[in-house]
């Protein structure tokens, strides 16, 4: 496509950014995005968080809190959730798209399996936990690095709610579905999926976590039609486990492009509230990351456009709006 001032703004990035914009946004050839995508491992933002890496393959020495964390002492409720840990960390390299092998060669999923337990009982990293979202990121980190999680991914044919979707307050006594908890599990099946053909099974449960969401046009309350909730409009990087419009909408393009289907009709509203965010610019603005310790900053304070929110947004609308021509 024909590069103009919006283009020249967004590839000027980290290799963990810059390849998905030369592939989704300019339609570079893969020789150009895969060498680009290469880069994640020795330059930036990927290189910083591989060099962080623990030699027990964790990061921060715990599996979803640093091991220096006092629960105790509630920081949760005055910090916030801290993003140093070691699914935290696989999650952000898998989303930007570093090589696997990287981390195969350094025996991550064997040394986790030997050294990480969960916070919550103790358990090994790959058995998983009782939270939907942290089954789902060790489903996708999981297939990722090669270890075993067919136990968890039974688990989720398991704990699929009546209505479809999933809720991690289910081990509380919840039986109504969540959106967040709904949209994390999805896009972890979607992972596997992806990563392994899946099942008739795991097929079966992903369309009907879709259709709970689909339903309520992906963000609607389906007992009285109002919206879920102002954090629909959170456009927020990095993304971590909250629902907003643009997270729902990247995950069902990406279900589609998957699956070879066209795009929902039952989505109409929540593409306009994701156009409707979009700058004169061509930029979406970052509404402000969630609190917590990070190793190091990725994005743009709140309040000014975001690279990464911006490729979000723009393949977002090129994926609907082609869909949607005659």
């Amino acid at each position: 496509m024909r590069r103009g001032p919006l283009e020249d703004w967004l590839v000027d990035s980290d290799p963990a950014l810059r390849w998905q914009v030369e592939r989704d946004v300019l339609g570079a050839s893969p020789d150009v995005w895969e060498a680009t995508r290469a880069r994640i491992a020795t330059e930036g933002f990927g290189a910083r968080l591989l060099a962080l890496q623990d030699g027990d393959g964790q990061w921060a020495g715990g599996s979803f809190f640093p091991a220096d964390y006092d629960f105790d002492d509630d920081q949760v409720s005055e910090d916030g959730q801290p993003w140093t840990a070691t699914t935290w960390t696989l999650n952000t390299l898998r989303e930007w798209g570093l090589d696997a092998g990287v981390l195969r060669e350094r025996r991550t999923a064997e040394l986790l399996d030997e050294h990480s337990r969960w916070d919550y009982d103790g358990s090994p990293y790959w058995s998983g936990e009782v939270d939907c979202c942290i089954n789902a990121w060790t489903v996708a980190n999981g297939v990722w690095l090669g270890a075993n999680i067919s136990a968890i991914v039974d688990w989720f044919l398991e704990h699929q709610l009546p209505d479809g979707g999933w809720n991690c307050e289910w081990v509380n006594g919840s039986r109504r579905s969540s959106f967040h908890s709904t949209l994390n599990s999805l896009k972890g099946l979607l992972f596997y999926e992806v990563a392994t053909g899946g099942s008739a099974d795991t097929r079966a449960a992903r369309r009907r976590g879709e259709e709970y969401l689909l339903e309520r046009r992906l963000i609607r309350r389906l007992s009285t039609n109002q919206q879920v909730g102002e954090w629909l409009n959170d456009f927020a990087f990095p993304i971590r486990w909250s629902y907003s419009a643009l997270n729902a909408c990247e995950y069902f393009r990406m279900a589609a492009l998957h699956d070879g289907t066209a795009a929902d009709p039952r989505m109409a509203e929540v593409i306009g509230i994701v156009r409707a965010a979009r700058q004169p610019d061509g930029t979406w603005l970052q509404t402000g990351r969630q609190p917590g310790r990070v190793w190091f900053e990725v994005d743009v304070p709140a309040g000014e456009p975001s690279k990464w929110l911006t490729l979000y947004g723009t393949r977002v609308l090129a994926w609907w709006d082609a869909a949607m021509q005659p």
